[in-house]
């Protein structure tokens, strides 16, 4: 006989300062949840400087390094690991572009964002990122 076995896979998934601020975490967490992803962990965070620019070191001689070290050290990050089958593509389908303006209809940037740089969510951009990323915010006790 055969199974289907779906494989399960974890991104992390981040709502920005802005979001944040504007009070939207719980409807952008609707939204992974609405999907059909499943929270495994979920924190508040307020990261530094030092933090945000070894997180973002990929972007680092980007003319919008400095700015972006700003803003994500304005105020308070929500990080939290999505699970669900083909997670990393999944999140990323539903936050939509980065770009809110070039976003489809009914993603959460699209939605929400108002910049590309205040676009009030992040996504792992691929499953070896992915491992990467949750391991900077969260533990092994903590993903448990």
């Amino acid at each position: 006989y055969t199974t289907n076995i779906v494989t399960l896979s974890r991104t992390l998934a981040l709502i920005k300062p802005d979001a944040f601020d504007r009070n939207l975490s719980g409807k952008i967490i609707e939204h992974a949840l609405d999907s059909g992803l499943r929270i495994i962990t979920i924190k508040s965070v307020i990261l530094n400087k030092k933090q945000v620019e070894s997180f973002y070191d990929v972007h680092k001689d980007r003319p919008f390094f400095s700015s972006l070290v700003k803003y994500m050290t304005s105020s308070t990050t929500v990080a939290m690991v999505l699970e669900g089958p083909n997670a990393v593509d999944h999140w990323r389908r539903i936050m939509g572009a980065t770009n809110p303006a070039e976003a489809l209809e009914g993603t959460i940037r699209k939605q929400f964002g108002e910049s590309v740089e205040r676009n009030c969510c992040h996504g792992s951009d691929s499953n070896d990122n992915a491992l990467k990323e949750i391991g900077f915010f969260f533990n092994r006790r903590e993903l448990l």
